[in-house]
Parts: structure tokens; C-alpha cells; sequence
């Protein structure tokens, strides 16, 4: 039988306690319906173990830490998890509740995260951002006791923030449509973080239901896929090489169309004169360079989601468990009618 195993499972505290994995989780609880001796019993098996001490040691009576977990996929620095981070922190700090932040980078450190999740169990609240967990994932979580909220994303029966992607990406080329442009082109990025799904996969769907709506049969209709960030001066030879070039690129994240803006200017060609560009997301950097974008409020968004964890973790029940957040189409320097040269 393990002894001051940091890695010890609920289960080990069950077997050293001689009770059920169900009595322990309400006994870490603090939940009324075990005893006080039951109770001490299963605190002292989880302090023998050195499983969820913090937790022991913030009382059984109210069974809060005072803390709300966010688990993010890929780096911490990039636009939208920065947004998210900041917008959660500046949301608990007022309510004294601390942020305690999951960072998991590849399929490695995601099979370790959910393997060790219960001798880490030290949140009275979880935000899962952005991408999505597998069924298993969600059972394991959710076996754990431990209330969710999904952002960016939206779970039937789980509390959840979210934009809509597709509506989102279908009003950006709609607005593209209503300049006169029919050959547009929707660049798409794969392999953001192999092993992970995410929310803006589902932008190309956008694309292709207005590209559909106006009447332009999904064979001719134009996407190209972008292995990483810096592909803007693949992305543009490959539409420009075309014999129809596409007269505007919708891309779906800022990120990828400020690339391919960098390659435009490269190639000694201006926007919008020569080719029209849609980015999604409304970067920092998306005003200052004139790209036009369809904006997702991303910090409103994490601030509701934060909300909703604060709720949960109180023992609350929310208002309203599904939150979509609406986006809005930005038009910029960077996007304008077609040209008649190009309409052609």
C-alpha cells in the first residue's frame, strides 16, 4: 500500500480509510452526510498519503480552497491565452479567489495532466479553454467532483462560454461577398498543436455556407491550409499562381492574415487594391496594422466563464449555463470592393 505518495488517487485514500471513493469525495467536501469520525478518518488516510493536503488543510466544513483552475493548451504568451489569463485573474481577484493555471503543450503532457489530475485535485473549479476533451477526459474530471466550465466551446449539459465560429467566419466572407467578391479564398491552419481540437477548426463551415448562399459550388471553392503562422508567402504564391486568382483571402485567425499581409507587402502589392484581407479574432495588432477582422470579444468571453466558475465553486447554481457571445465583422483598410480589372 503506498505511503507518502504524491501521486496517491483517491482510490488509495478509499483503501487506506476503508471506506468508498464516493465517501471520501463527500468527506473532502465537507458534506454532512459522513461523520465526524468517518471524516477523521478519511483526513488523516489523505494526509498519510499526502493527497490533497491543501485541501485538508483548508477545513472540511466548507471543503473551498479559494481557488479556480484554467487549463490551457499550447504557449501562455500567444494573443488568446493571454487575453484569457488576464481576463480571468482580473475577474477573481476582486471575489480574494485565486488562479491556479494547467499549461499542457503536446499529447505527452496531456496524458500526464489527466493521469495525475487526482493527486493535484486542489481547485474548486475548473475552465477548460479553448480545446476540446475527449470523452474520457471529461468522465475523468468529471468522476472528481470537480465542477466545469468549458470556453470557447459549448457541451451539451455543462456550463459554457462561447462564440459561435461558424456564424462568425459566414458573416466575414458574407461581407466579402457584399464587396463584389466571388473568388475568395479561406486559409485555414492545420496542426496548431497536434492531438488538440479547437473551436476555430470549424471557421472553414463559415466559409463554406456563405461561399454556398451565393451560389458557388463547394469544387470551386477555395481553401488552403497553413502549417504554421509563418506561411504567408506559401499562402499568397499559391493563390496568386492560380489561373482565377481569388480577388480577396479570408484568413481564420489574425495571426495567419498578418502573415500573409507581410507577404503581400513583400511581394510589392498592396491591400486592398490587389487582393482584399479578412482576418478573425481582432488581435492587438489587428487595429494598428488597418486589418479588417471578425472581432471575438475574447476577454469578454473569459470574464463570463470565470463568472460561471465562481458561481459553481460557491455551490451556486448559474442563471443561465449556456453563454454565446457574439461576434462582429470589422472592415478595415485591408478589405474593399473588387477591383473591375479583377472582377472579370
Amino acid at each position: 500500500m503506498p505511503t507518502s505518495d504524491s501521486h496517491a488517487s483517491m482510490a488509495d485514500v478509499a483503501r487506506r480509510a476503508g471506506v468508498s471513493v464516493a465517501t471520501v469525495s463527500r468527506a473532502l467536501h465537507g458534506s454532512p452526510l459522513v461523520s465526524v469520525e468517518t471524516a477523521a478518518r478519511v483526513t488523516a488516510a489523505a494526509e498519510e498519503l499526502s493527497f490533497a493536503i491543501s485541501r485538508v488543510a483548508s477545513g472540511l466544513a466548507s471543503g473551498r480552497l479559494g481557488r479556480i483552475g484554467l487549463l490551457l493548451g499550447g504557449p501562455l504568451h500567444g494573443w488568446f491565452n493571454g487575453t484569457v489569463i488576464d481576463a480571468v485573474h482580473d475577474r477573481l481577484t476582486p471575489a480574494d479567489v485565486e488562479l491556479t493555471i494547467f499549461r499542457i503543450r503536446d499529447r505527452a503532457e496531456r496524458d500526464v495532466f489527466f493521469t495525475r489530475l487526482p493527486a493535484r485535485r486542489n481547485v474548486d473549479a475548473l475552465i477548460v479553454a479553448s480545446f476540446a476533451l475527449t470523452g474520457a477526459e471529461h468522465t475523468r474530471l468529471q468522476t472528481l467532483g470537480v465542477p466545469l466550465v468549458y470556453l470557447n466551446q459549448r457541451v451539451r449539459g455543462v456550463p459554457s462560454v462561447a462564440i459561435d465560429d461558424v456564424a462568425g467566419a459566414r458573416d466575414g466572407v458574407r461581407g466579402l461577398l457584399g464587396l463584389g467578391h466571388r473568388r475568395i479564398a479561406f486559409v485555414r491552419s492545420v496542426q496548431r498543436n497536434p492531438g488538440f481540437r479547437y473551436s476555430a477548426d470549424r471557421r472553414v463551415e463559415g466559409f463554406r455556407s456563405a461561399m454556398a448562399e451565393a451560389g458557388v459550388a463547394e469544387r470551386d471553392q477555395l481553401v488552403v491550409d497553413a502549417h504554421d503562422l509563418d506561411a504567408g508567402d506559401e499562402v499568397l504564391a499559391t493563390v496568386l499562381t492560380r489561373s482565377e486568382p481569388p480577388t480577396a483571402v479570408a484568413a481564420d485567425s489574425d495571426e495567419l492574415a498578418i502573415g500573409i499581409l507581410a507577404a503581400v507587402v513583400r511581394a510589392g502589392l498592396r491591400a486592398p487594391d490587389d487582393l482584399s484581407l479578412l482576418g478573425f479574432d481582432d488581435h492587438a495588432l489587428a487595429g494598428r496594422l488597418g486589418l479588417s477582422t471578425v472581432a471575438q470579444p475574447a476577454a469578454l468571453t473569459a470574464g463570463e466563464a470565470a463568472d460561471l466558475a465562481l458561481t459553481l465553486a460557491a455551490g451556486r447554481v448559474p442563471a443561465r449555463r449556456t453563454i454565446v457571445v457574439p461576434t462582429r465583422l470589422i472592415l478595415r483598410r485591408t478589405t474593399g470592393p473588387v477591383a473591375p480589372r479583377a472582377a472579370a
